[in-house]
């Protein structure tokens, strides 16, 4: 169960699992060159958790660092079977450098999963953004270890970063905290970020800055998600990096039957300021369909809105959701509940690619494509304005 994630700039966090009272050393080596290590670097953290009956085995999180760009790094971790693995660092930083995206979410762990797996290793892909419900372990964790073995081949090669949803909140009152297991496995860079929580983060890769937000976190204006958020905005440098991207888990437009209204509330709450930083993309699972939107705001259509995308038709156990209400809203373009995953390619400061892939295609098939202008230069304003 090895994963990568973004650690900072210039920096990976390996994070990988061994049987509980190992005594191998929690160390990574790695280098440019297969087989032949020229650093290392011992794991910061390491731990287990207790959820009822079960104890996880130890959970290890080493940063190594710092990295060259673009470059592919191989090694090797305690514990692994002395398996050598790779990932590639993503490009550098830059207002004008491309980069690539694959998007997901509400993955699980079914054949329609391992379908989604095998046509997102097919594509040449920097970072992976996930938009929430991992596992889809509900309570029974040793299904977060099967998912952890699942998606180990594409999460050890490529950085992972993830976002919550409710189906990885799993908290029982008075016996186990929410997000037990989720903060325990998935650690993300919260504090590289300046956040106070595990749920809610933020990271910029090449000319995009990403927002990971937590949509069963508190958003109020009094809550700490929204204070960060405000701060994190305020200090987005469009001349550095020129798209603005968010992932949550609920949807804010979604004209599907499933979870009509699920993301309202934070909607409300969070829209106006997304609006006015000029978020280019707000990406959403939970729904088990795919559907885009044209730029929208308040419900309008809105030159200098948000694109909003529904992405949860990973593969989960649950299904699709098929219903969709009639008739198809002015601001939804494309709606279709089949399993796929997405794909950003960022072209330059202004200009980026997205498609849609449905896993009953062969991956090269587009279903869905748009060619997207960054708004970071729009002047007109909001209808609250």
């Amino acid at each position: 169960q090895v994963h990568v994630t973004l650690a900072g700039l210039k920096h990976i966090r390996v994070t990988w699992i061994t049987a509980a009272g190992s005594n191998l050393p929690a160390k990574v080596d790695y280098g440019t060159a297969p087989n032949t290590y020229t650093a290392s670097a011992v794991a910061d953290g390491s731990s287990s958790y207790f959820y009822m009956l079960y104890r996880s085995g130890t959970i290890h999180n080493a940063v190594i660092g710092p990295l060259e760009d673009d470059t592919r790094y191989f090694y090797r971790v305690a514990g692994a079977g002395g398996r050598e693995l790779s990932f590639k660092t993503p490009p550098k930083l830059g207002p004008e450098v491309p980069v690539t995206f694959a998007v997901v979410g509400d993955l699980g762990q079914t054949r329609w999963s391992e379908s989604t797996l095998a046509h997102i290793q097919q594509c040449s892909y920097d970072v992976l953004l996930f938009a929430g419900d991992l596992s889809y372990a509900d309570y029974y964790q040793p299904l977060w270890d099967s998912f952890g073995r699942l998606v180990e081949p594409a999460a050890s090669s490529r950085p992972w970063m993830v976002t919550q949803g409710n189906h990885d909140v799993e908290g029982i009152p008075l016996l186990a905290r929410p997000y037990k297991a989720y903060n325990s496995r998935w650690s993300m860079p919260h504090s590289e970020s300046d956040s106070p929580s595990n749920l809610f983060y933020s990271f910029d890769v090449a000319s995009v800055h990403v927002v990971m937000l937590g949509s069963y976190a508190a958003y109020d204006q009094r809550s700490e998600q929204y204070a960060w958020l405000q701060e994190d905005l305020n200090k987005v440098d469009r001349s550095k990096t020129p798209w603005l991207v968010a992932i949550v888990h609920a949807p804010w437009y979604n004209s599907n039957a499933k979870h009509r209204g699920d993301g309202d509330g934070m909607m409300h709450a969070l829209e106006p300021m997304l609006r006015e930083a000029k978020v280019d993309i707000v990406f959403a699972g939970h729904v088990h369909a795919y559907e885009r939107t044209a730029r929208v705001y308040s419900g309008q259509l809105d030159e200098c809105g948000i694109m909003h995308i529904t992405i949860g038709d990973g593969g989960n156990r649950e299904g699709l959701a098929r219903r969709f209400r009639d008739p198809q809203p002015e601001w939804s373009i494309f709606r279709e509940a089949s399993f796929g995953h997405g794909e950003l390619q960022v072209v330059n400061a202004t200009h980026a690619h997205w498609s849609w892939h449905r896993n009953d295609d062969d991956e090269a098939v587009v279903a869905d494509k748009i060619t997207i202008t960054s708004v970071t230069a729009c002047t007109t304003p909001s209808r609250s304005s």
